[in-house]
Formats: C-alpha cells, sequence, structure tokens
C-alpha cells in the first residue's frame, strides 16, 4: 500500500490512527488559555528532543522557467516573467556568496521544466558545491526512483517536495497544465526519494488554498505514513502561507497568525520528533515569536530569485512564451511587470519574502532568545568510518 492507497482509505472512510484523532482534537477552536497550554508543551517537547539548537539553511534558485500552470505560483508558466537559469559555475558563485556568510545547508531550488534543469545539470550543480556544502537538499520537479539515486550518489542528502495541497478538487482546480497536474505522481514522491537513497525527507502544505484543518490533518497522516514506512529517514514539515507573487493569486482561505501558530503546536505535539521549518515567508516578528515554540529550522536573508545574492544570471534573463526563449524589447515589455518596464536584468522571483533581516541579525535574535544556531550538522565524512589517531 502506498499512500495514495492510504489517503484515498482515510477520505472514504474518515478512519483515523490514535494520533491522528488526538490531531484533529488539537486543531479545533480553541481559547487563548488552550493555545498558551499547547505552547507551554510544544516549548518543552523540542527542548526535551532538540535541545536549543536552531539549524539554518538557505535556498539557492538556480531557475525559474517552468512548464506548469500553477495558478498561485510567481513562476507559474504563462505569467510573463523574467527567466534565467544559473549556469553551473554561477551556482557555484552562489553558495560560495552564502558559505561566507556561514551556511553549510544549502537548498536548490527551480522550477519544473526538463529542457532547462536536465541532463544531468543537477548532479553537476550537487558535485560543483558539495566540497564546501556538506549538507544539500533538492526541492525541484518530482523524479523517478532511478534519477533520485543519481542525486544522492552526486552528494545530495535531502529531498524536499510539498504536495500544496491534499485536497483532489482544490489541487485540480488550482493546476491546470504541465506534469504536475497529476496529483498521485506527486503524493508518492516522497516514498520514490526515501528508495532512491534520500536521508533526509521534507513535507508540507501551501497554506490559503483550501480548508486549512483538513490539508493539515492529511498531511499529519501523510508524516504518520512516511514514519512507518520510510523509518531510516529523518522528516521535516512546512507550512508556508502564500505570499504576493506573479499574477496576483489572492489565498481564498485566509490562515491568521493564531491559527497557523495552533498548526504548529498540534504537529510538535503528536510529532514530537519531526523538524518543524520556518521560512522568510513569515514576518520577523512573528518568527522571532514561534522560534522558541516548536520551530528547529529556519531559512534566514533569502532570496527567491534564481542569481539573487550575487546578481548571477542576469545577463540572460528572456522571456519563455510556449517554450520558446524570447528576448525582451520594448515590444513585449508592456505585459512583463514591473522589472521589464524598468529595463532591470533581475530575474522574477517565485514570491516576495516578509523577513528581510541578514543571516547574521536573525543568528544574535536566536542568541537573545537563548538558541544556538547550528550552521553544520552533517559531514560527509561520517559516513567514511573512524580515524586512528596514532
Amino acid at each position: 500500500m502506498s499512500f495514495v492507497d492510504k489517503l484515498n482509505q482515510i477520505d472514504n472512510t474518515g478512519e483515523l490512527s490514535p494520533r491522528l484523532r488526538q490531531f484533529r482534537r488539537l486543531l479545533e477552536p480553541a481559547s487563548r488559555g488552550s493555545l498558551e497550554n499547547m505552547a507551554h508543551q510544544a516549548a518543552a517537547l523540542t527542548r526535551q528532543h532538540f535541545g536549543r539548537t536552531m539549524r539554518m539553511f538557505a535556498p539557492i534558485y538556480v531557475s525559474n522557467e517552468c512548464v506548469n500552470n500553477c495558478s498561485y505560483c510567481g513562476f507559474s508558466r504563462d505569467n510573463p516573467i523574467l527567466r534565467t537559469t544559473l549556469t553551473v559555475e554561477e551556482v557555484v558563485k552562489e553558495a560560495q556568496h552564502l558559505t561566507k556568510e556561514g551556511f553549510r545547508h544549502i537548498l536548490l531550488v527551480a522550477g519544473e521544466h526538463p529542457k532547462f534543469v536536465s541532463d544531468g545539470y543537477l548532479e553537476a550543480c550537487i558535485e560543483a558545491i558539495r566540497a564546501h556544502v556538506p549538507g544539500i537538499s533538492i526541492e525541484v520537479g518530482p523524479m523517478e526512483q532511478p534519477e533520485y539515486r543519481r542525486m544522492v550518489e552526486a552528494g545530495c542528502e535531502g529531498l524536499v517536495v510539498y504536495q500544496e495541497t491534499y485536497d483532489r478538487e482544490a489541487y485540480r482546480e488550482y493546476h491546470t497544465a504541465g506534469p504536475k497536474k497529476d496529483f498521485d505522481w506527486r503524493l508518492d514522491c516522497p516514498e520514490r526519494g526515501y528508495n532512491g537513497g534520500f536521508r533526509r525527507i521534507g513535507i508540507g502544505i501551501l497554506l490559503g488554498l483550501t480548508d486549512w484543518r483538513e490539508d493539515a490533518l492529511r498531511l499529519a497522516a501523510h508524516l504518520d505514513y512516511l514514519y512507518k514506512t520510510a523509518w531510516k529517514a529523518g522528516f521535516t514539515i512546512s507550512l508556508p502561507r502564500l505570499r504576493p507573487a506573479a499574477g496576483g493569486f489572492q489565498p481564498r482561505h485566509i490562515v491568521g497568525d493564531e491559527e497557523f501558530l495552533q498548526i504548529m503546536l498540534a504537529f510538535r505535539i503528536c510529532f514530537p520528533r519531526v523538524g518543524i521549518v520556518l521560512s522568510t515567508r513569515e514576518s520577523p516578528q512573528l518568527r522571532d515569536s514561534l522560534f522558541p515554540l516548536g520551530i528547529t529550522m529556519i531559512s534566514a536573508g533569502s532570496h527567491t530569485e534564481p542569481g539573487g545574492y550575487t546578481g548571477s544570471g542576469s545577463e540572460d534573463v528572456h522571456l519563455t512564451i510556449r517554450g520558446r526563449r524570447v528576448e525582451v524589447d520594448e515590444n513585449n515589455a508592456t505585459g512583463c511587470g514591473k522589472s521589464c518596464r524598468n529595463g532591470t536584468t533581475e530575474a522574477a522571483g517565485q514570491f516576495e519574502i516578509a523577513d528581510e533581516r541578514t543571516p547574521e541579525e536573525i543568528a544574535e535574535k536566536l542568541h537573545q532568545l537563548g538558541l544556538e544556531p547550528v550552521w553544520k550538522d552533517w559531514d560527509s565524512a561520517i559516513l567514511n568510518g573512524p580515524t586512528l589517531i596514532p
């Protein structure tokens, strides 16, 4: 049985495990006092299982080309945005910038476009930066198991793939073209990644697309299933809320700060060992308040456009129309956003960042909160066996 079968079973029968029934109870409307009690419990569980550490990472967007039409995403193929794909050398330049800031865990992110991100490109990027970056993960279009195996062999340790929403009808409405339309193919992706050798797997939902309680419950069911079937891996969950992006999509199901907090606390209480990721989509004030309550992994100083840290790729920006590269000129710049009209050469980002503080500023805030930023928690030398000291 795959999780596709398990999700169908839950949708058809409503049958839940004891842990999932507890999770559902924790998502019921709660008073301020109940949330405070949950927060104290979540903070204690986090200290028990993770100490006072906070794992730091940064994304590198290597390409914003995409063949999918996803109505909420800035990279959606029909958005007339400036696009580019970094060369391997430019990816190295971005990685070197981040390592100088202290990062030793990098997430490589790309839109889904086989013409631009294929033929060994990702493996080459991984191999080129792994000498300087001991922790490399990818968040790219779903692949077959043998392809994931090649990523692992190249030096990648983590796979991130968000289902976006577990509501089939909503998923069908939001994803109108491209391979991402296949709900089941994407849903099975974490299992293919695990069988391909990844030892860290991240799953999540995009809050604002549908009813948050139902989506959070099915994300919890997915995590519960993976704990039982992919038990050699470590897992993280992420709960990003929609942010402004090209295309102007507006969330149909607003998730407020207290609701966002409640979801996070419910995951920590029911899954005390899962890593919980908090991105720069959230405001500095909210992030600071959530750091001590259950978050274990954060991004900092992030850019969501290719070449955002160093300006790499700016000489190759273009439009992509019906799969064809089109150079930007005064005749086609009218509809492609502020950057085109102003004549800039910056590729478009996936969404707007809310927390624009530098990594140094965020690390200082963590210290003020009594937390310890961890820039590196893995090295391939661990797998090489003990070193004998004469």
